[in-house]
């Protein structure tokens, strides 16, 4: 039995979803709805964007790589057939499909509606009932308007994307897509983690590849750090990109010296043990003089902090790493990464940064230190990071205006990305714009915030997009 007042509802996606304000109503419909995006970070496979193969259907479009949805569809004791095993992409789609009316606040719920709405517009929810008729639906237009990779990007007005590749890649995928007819321009961000986890395993044979990539020979810590230089602007001469992308899983900042640092290299190279101590004075080396390198040539350093990588070792053994099993970690301090900003900050050679703390419990402290190291010359040299993987939610988003605009100007911020693998996720660009202008527009009638509609509109635009541009210096044109 249905009671009258949820008759009243509407049972279909609203276009004023989060915007619960008349003010930020105007605001975003007026200023935010139709601006372009720059995803400046995410994991999206150039390979894919070069083949451009149009998509077998939905359950490709949802359930290929995308581990938010794995790791959801596990909590409800979905088979891993369905998951990430041999089952078709319509036996995933409807296993998912399952769960979806299920995840009453949960983002995937908002993010489906979204990417329902704007790729196939099906406004109606999907549930068990109706899942066949969405799958024939969204297959048919699939076919009939050769949906693709690229396509995807287009139709979201996505005007550039970064990937993330390892120092190693030689970028064959990248050439191929910037001699195509591709519309959105794709650059990637140059991501040295394997460089820096001298105490895992692999490190000795990862360096021999490095040094084939580079071709140079490696026998010391100043020799890494060369290499690393070299292919670091190979990747700038290649896609222009000025993005580089650190993640620091645990992080102590450790003081060392020179000969300290190449003692422990050697070691590492050697594949022998390391002390704690030691791991933590190279990584601190690492990060010191790969901060260095990125100012020199005009990169901007992002810096990922506390994840608790491969928590459950079993599944990862079985499924692979980056599928769903990894936390977030407070491990990592805050006064470890100022000190590392000090240091580069006291010879003058800080590039700017972006901070991405994954503990959201304490994002105000990260928005004090990154204003702490910001001064004259750069526009907020170093940023507080848009709220990041399970921070990346409406009460994230929404948390962080509230905690950080007082401590570090909310006008300033380089805005959304989306961090994902996903070809149709870019409406969560969408939705952090629903929420900015919900948050400024309630703002507005509090009498909180009483300047001009030019003043916000240039507020809105800088957010979205021209900050994003104007940091990482794209050079995108006619944006607004």
């Amino acid at each position: 039995m249905v009671s009258e007042r949820m008759k009243k509802i509407e049972r279909t996606f609203d276009e004023e979803l989060y915007l619960t304000s008349e003010t930020g109503r105007y605001l975003y419909h007026t200023y935010a709805e139709h601006l372009p995006i720059i995803d400046y970070h995410c994991h999206l496979n150039p390979r894919e964007i070069a083949e451009d193969h149009e998509f077998v259907d939905l359950g490709e479009m949802w359930l290929s790589g995308d581990h938010y949805k794995w790791r959801c569809m596990r909590t409800f004791g979905i088979d891993e057939r369905y998951i990430t095993g041999d089952a078709s992409y319509y036996e995933k789609y409807r296993a998912f499909v399952s769960i979806l009316p299920k995840l009453v606040g949960n983002p995937i719920y908002i993010w489906c509606a979204l990417e329902l709405k704007r790729y196939f517009d099906i406004d109606e929810p999907l549930t068990d009932a109706n899942a066949d008729a969405v799958y024939e639906k969204t297959c048919a237009m699939i076919r009939e308007q050769h949906i693709t990779r690229r396509w995807c990007m287009e139709r979201s007005n996505v005007r550039l994307v970064s990937t993330t590749e390892d120092p190693i890649d030689d970028l064959r995928w990248h050439k191929i897509i910037a001699e195509s007819d591709c519309k959105t321009r794709v650059i990637t961000a140059f991501r040295p983690d394997k460089a820096m986890f001298i105490d895992k395993p692999g490190f000795p044979a990862y360096v021999e590849k490095l040094s084939e990539a580079a071709g140079m020979p490696i026998q010391s810590f100043q020799d890494l750090l060369d290499a690393l230089e070299s292919r670091l602007k190979y990747f700038q001469a290649v896609t222009g990109t000025t993005v580089s992308d650190d993640g620091i899983p645990f992080f102590a900042w450790a003081d060392y010296t020179d000969a300290e640092a190449e003692a422990i290299f050697k070691k590492g190279l050697l594949g022998q043990p390391l002390s704690q101590q030691e791991a933590d004075q190279y990584r601190s080396a690492f990060l010191f003089n790969m901060g260095r390198i990125y100012n020199r040539n005009h990169y901007v350093m992002q810096l990922h902090i506390g994840t608790y990588l491969d928590a459950n070792t079993s599944r990862v053994e079985r499924i692979g790493q980056s599928t769903g099993f990894d936390c977030s970690d407070d491990a990592t301090a805050v006064i470890s990464v100022g000190k590392l900003l000090d240091a580069l900050t006291r010879i003058e050679e800080l590039p700017k940064v972006i901070l991405y703390p994954l503990d959201g419990t304490k994002i105000e402290n990260w928005a004090i230190l990154a204003a702490g190291f910001c001064d004259s010359g750069t526009k907020g040299k170093v940023q507080l990071g848009a709220p990041w993987w399970f921070n990346d939610t409406v009460y994230g988003i929404e948390r962080q205006f509230a905690a950080c605009a007082n401590l570090y100007p909310l006008s300033l911020s380089v805005g959304m990305l989306t961090d994902s693998r996903s070809f149709i996720s870019y409406p969560r660009h969408e939705l952090y714009r629903r929420i900015l202008c919900n948050y400024l527009g309630e703002l507005v009638e509090k009498g909180a915030y009483f300047s001009s509609e030019e003043n916000l509109a240039d507020i809105i635009r800088d957010i979205c997009v021209r900050n994003t541009n104007e940091f990482f210096d794209f050079g995108v044109r006619d944006l607004v």
